[in-house]
C-alpha cells in the first residue's frame, strides 16, 4: 500500500486574552514549538507543527499552527492587536494562513464572538473551538452547538484545554474542507474599511514601510469615515448576536468558580485590605528571589571565577588569552548570572497571571499610577527592578499601552537594585559614623532606606516629565478582565520561564559580552612606551626579593599601575576636572568608568587601584582602610569625605551604571534611540543631585 500523501495546511490561532488560547496551542503542538519576535515591537509569537491523518482521504496532513498575540478585536487599541491584525493581512504569501481557529471562553460567548465574525468576514474558512466545557459542566449550563453552527455556518467544535478534551475532533476540522464561497465584494470591502480604521497605528509602526504604503492607499480610496463604520459594524453585529444568543446558551447561573471568585475579590481588591495583601505578595516574592536566586547565583560566580582563572593559570600567555580569560569568560558569567534571578522573577509572575491575580494588581494600582503616565500594569516592572532592573524592564511586556510601556522602560532603573548593595555598604561604612539615632536604628541603615526612596520618588517624578514629553496619539485603554480564579498550570509557566530567560540570554547577552570585550582591551592596553616602562621597572624590583609575599605586592603594585597607565586609566584622568566638582579624584573616575559593566565592579575596581585582592572580608576591612587614608597629593586633604561619600552614594542611586539595563532596554525598544535617552537623562540626574549634595555638606 503507498504512502498518503503529505499536504501542508497553515493555520492561525486566535482569540481573547485569558481564553486559554496558549493552552490549546501546547496541547495541539507538545514540544514542536518555535518561538519568534515580530520585527519592530517586543510582541511574541510561537509555531508549532504537528501531523494529522485525515482518514476522509487518506491523506496526511502537516499543520503549521502560528499562535497570534491575544486580541478582543481586529478594530486595534494595543501593539498585540496590531500584530495579530497584520498576520493577517500583509503577511508573506506563502506565511498567510489558510484557516484561522478561533479560541472561545464558553463561558463569555457573546464576547468572542466580534472576532469570530471579523475572521468570516475576511473570508478566512473559521473554525470556533469552545473551550473551558469544565467551566460550563460546574454550572450545569450547555452551548447548542447545533444552533449556533447553524447561526454562524462554520464548524464548532467543543473542547477542554484542562482536561484535553475534544482535541481530536479539533484535529479533524482543521483538516477537513470547509465550505466557502469565493471572495467576494463584501469581504474585499470590510478588509479595506478595517485597514483605514487602523491607519494611525500603521503609521506608529518603526518598520514595514510596504504595509504602511498599502493602508495609505486602500484609505485614499475610502469614501467612509472610519470610525462611523466601526460604530455602525460592531452595533450591527451585537445586535445580530442578541437575537440568537439566547437561544444557545441556556438562562445565565453563576457557576462555583465565579462566586467563590467574587468571595475572594472581596477581600483582594479591597479598597483598603487590598494593598496590605499585594505588598505581602511581593515581600514574599522577593524573600524567595533573594533566598533562592543568591545560591545559584553564588555558585555560577564562582564557576566563573573559576574557570577565568583556571584559563589564565593554564593558557600560555598572550593577548589571546588575557581576552578569552578576563574579558569573555567574565562578561558570559555576568549574562548567565542574572538567569536564577530571571526564572524565579518569571516563574512567579507567570503563576500569579495563570491564577488571574495579576489582572486584580493592576486594577488596584491603576487610578495612582496613571497620574504619572504609567498604568497598573508598572507596578510588577518597578517593584522587579529592587532585585535587578534587567528582567524587571522585560516584564514591562505585559503593558498594552507603547507610551505606558515605554516610560516604565525608562524610569525602572532608578529603582534601587540588589547591584547597587555592595557599593552603598562600602561607602556608608567608609563615611557614615557607626552610631544609632535614639539609641535604636543605624545611621547607615537610614541611609539604606533614604537611597530607596530616593530612587522611587524620582522615578515617579521622571515619568511624570516623560508623560509631557513624549507625544502618542494612541489613545490609552486600560480594558481589564477580571477571571476568575484558577489553578495554574505547569506548563504554560514553565514555557513562560523559559521564553523569558532565553530572550534574555540571548538577545541582551550578545551586547553584553560585546561591551565587556571592549572594558577589557581598554583596561589592558595602554600607550606602549608607559606600559613598557612599568614592566621594566617591577620585573626589576621582582628580582630584588624572594619571598612570595613581597612578590604579590609587587604584582599588585604593578597592575594598579598599569591600570592608571591604561587607556581606561588616562580616560578618568582626563575626566578629573568633570568629577572634581562632585568631591571625585581619577581614581574614583577610573571605578565609574568600570563600573558600567556593573555597579558591583566599583568594589574591585577600587581593590585593584589600591592594590588589594577584596576575596574576603577582611581584605574588604583593608579596602576600607586604604580608602580612609587617601589624600589628594596637592593639598593633603583627605578624598573620602562625608560630602564626597554621600555624593557619591546618590551619584550611584541615580547613574545608569549597567551595561545589561541598557542592552536589554535596547533589545525591548527595537532601537538604541531610548536607551541613550535613558543613559543620558539618568546621568544628568546624577551629575547634578551629586554635585548639589556635595556642595551643601561641604
Amino acid at each position: 500500500m503507498s504512502e498518503p500523501v503529505l499536504q501542508h495546511i497553515r493555520i492561525a490561532l486566535i482569540g481573547n486574552p485569558n481564553s486559554g488560547k496558549s493552552t490549546v496551542f501546547n496541547a495541539l503542538t507538545g514540544l514542536s514549538q518555535k518561538t519568534g519576535n515580530f520585527p519592530g515591537v517586543t510582541v511574541e509569537k510561537s509555531v508549532g507543527r504537528f501531523v494529522v491523518n485525515n482518514v476522509r482521504n487518506h491523506t496526511r496532513c502537516k499543520i503549521e499552527l502560528l499562535d497570534l498575540p491575544g486580541t478582543y478585536s481586529l478594530f486595534v487599541k494595543s501593539p498585540e492587536e496590531l500584530e495579530t491584525l497584520k498576520a493577517l493581512l500583509f503577511a508573506a504569501e506563502n506565511e498567510l494562513p489558510e484557516k484561522v481557529v478561533i479560541v472561545s471562553d464558553a463561558t463569555n460567548l457573546r464576547r468572542s464572538l466580534i472576532l469570530c465574525y471579523q475572521s468570516i468576514a475576511l473570508g478566512f474558512e473559521t473554525i470556533l473551538a469552545l473551550n473551558m466545557l469544565d467551566l460550563l459542566d460546574e454550572s450545569q449550563l450547555q452551548i447548542n452547538v447545533a444552533v449556533l453552527e447553524q447561526e454562524l455556518k462554520i464548524p464548532i467544535i467543543p473542547i477542554s484545554a484542562k482536561k484535553n478534551k475534544g482535541f481530536q475532533q479539533l484535529k479533524e476540522a482543521m483538516v477537513s474542507p470547509i465550505n466557502t464561497k469565493a471572495k467576494t465584494e463584501q469581504e474585499t470591502l470590510f478588509k479595506n474599511n478595517l485597514i483605514a480604521a487602523n491607519l494611525p497605528w500603521f503609521k506608529n509602526q518603526p518598520k514595514r514601510y510596504d504595509e504602511l504604503e498599502t493602508a495609505k492607499a486602500v484609505v485614499s480610496n475610502q469614501t467612509v469615515q472610519a470610525e462611523t463604520w466601526i460604530d455602525g459594524w460592531v452595533k450591527k453585529r451585537y445586535a445580530i448576536i442578541d437575537q440568537f444568543i439566547d437561544g444557545v446558551v441556556e438562562p445565565s447561573k453563576q457557576t462555583k468558580s465565579f462566586i467563590r471568585t467574587r468571595k475572594i475579590d472581596r477581600f483582594l481588591t479591597h479598597r483598603i485590605w487590598g494593598f496590605p495583601f499585594f505588598f505581602l505578595i511581593l515581600l514574599a516574592i522577593f524573600q524567595l528571589i533573594f533566598s533562592f536566586a543568591t545560591i545559584p547565583m553564588d555558585w555560577i560566580d564562582w564557576i566563573f571565577g573559576k574557570l577565568s582563572k583556571w584559563l589564565s593559570n593554564h593558557l600560555p600567555e598572550g593577548d589571546l588569552s588575557s581576552m578569552l580569560a578576563d574579558g569573555i569568560v567574565p562578561g558570559v558569567g555576568g549574562v548567565v548570572m542574572f538567569v536564577p534571578q530571571i526564572a524565579i522573577l518569571f516563574g512567579i509572575i507567570a503563576i500569579l497571571e495563570d491564577t488571574g491575580y495579576m489582572a486584580r494588581v493592576t486594577y488596584l494600582m491603576d487610578k495612582l499610577f496613571r497620574k504619572f503616565g504609567l498604568n497598573g500594569r508598572s507596578v510588577i516592572p518597578l517593584v522587579s527592578s529592587v532585585a535587578c532592573a534587567v528582567p524587571a524592564i522585560i516584564s514591562a511586556r505585559t503593558i498594552k499601552n507603547t507610551k505606558e510601556r515605554l516610560i516604565t522602560i525608562l524610569i525602572t532603573p532608578l529603582m534601587s537594585c540588589s547591584a547597587r548593595i555592595p557599593v552603598y555598604v562600602l561607602i556608608c561604612g567608609l563615611v557614615i559614623p557607626d552610631k544609632k539615632w535614639l539609641g535604636i536604628i543605624d545611621y547607615r541603615a537610614l541611609a539604606m532606606v533614604g537611597l530607596y526612596l530616593s530612587g522611587f520618588l524620582a522615578a515617579l517624578l521622571a515619568a511624570l516629565a516623560f508623560k509631557l514629553i513624549i507625544k502618542s496619539k494612541e489613545k490609552a485603554y486600560f480594558i481589564l478582565e477580571m477571571p476568575v480564579y484558577r489553578w495554574p498550570k505547569t506548563q504554560v509557566v514553565l514555557q513562560s520561564t523559559f521564553k523569558s530567560v532565553k530572550l534574555f540570554v540571548v538577545g541582551a547577552g550578545k551586547i553584553i559580552v560585546s561591551i565587556a570585550i571592549i572594558l577589557w582591551a581598554t583596561a589592558t592596553y595602554g600607550p606602549k612606551e608607559r606600559m613598557s616602562n612599568i614592566n621594566q621597572k617591577y620585573d626589576l624590583m621582582a628580582t630584588q626579593v624572594d619571598n612570595d609575599d613581597e612578590l604579590n605586592v609587587i604584582e599588585k603594585q604593578k597592575s594598579a599601575e598599569k591600570l592608571e597607565n591604561s587607556f581606561i586609566g588616562i580616560l578618568g584622568k582626563t575626566i578629573q576636572p568633570v568629577i572634581a566638582p562632585l568631591g571625585y579624584d581619577w581614581k574614583i573616575g577610573i571605578g565609574l568608568i568600570t563600573s558600567f559593566a556593573a555597579r558591583e565592579v566599583f568594589i574591585g575596581s577600587m581593590a585593584t587601584i589600591y592594590g588589594i585582592s577584596a576575596d574576603d572580608d577582611e581584605d574588604q576591612q583593608l579596602l576600607k582602610q586604604r580608602m580612609a587614608k587617601e589624600v589628594y597629593p596637592s593639598t593633603g586633604l583627605p578624598v573620602y569625605t562625608f560630602a564626597a561619600g554621600m555624593s557619591l552614594l546618590v551619584f550611584y542611586a541615580f547613574a545608569m551604571q549597567c551595561m545589561s539595563t541598557l542592552a536589554v532596554s535596547k533589545r525591548e525598544t527595537g532601537t538604541w534611540k531610548w536607551p541613550i535617552v535613558q543613559l543620558i537623562y539618568m546621568s544628568a540626574l546624577a551629575y547634578f543631585s551629586a554635585w548639589a549634595v556635595f556642595q551643601v555638606l561641604s
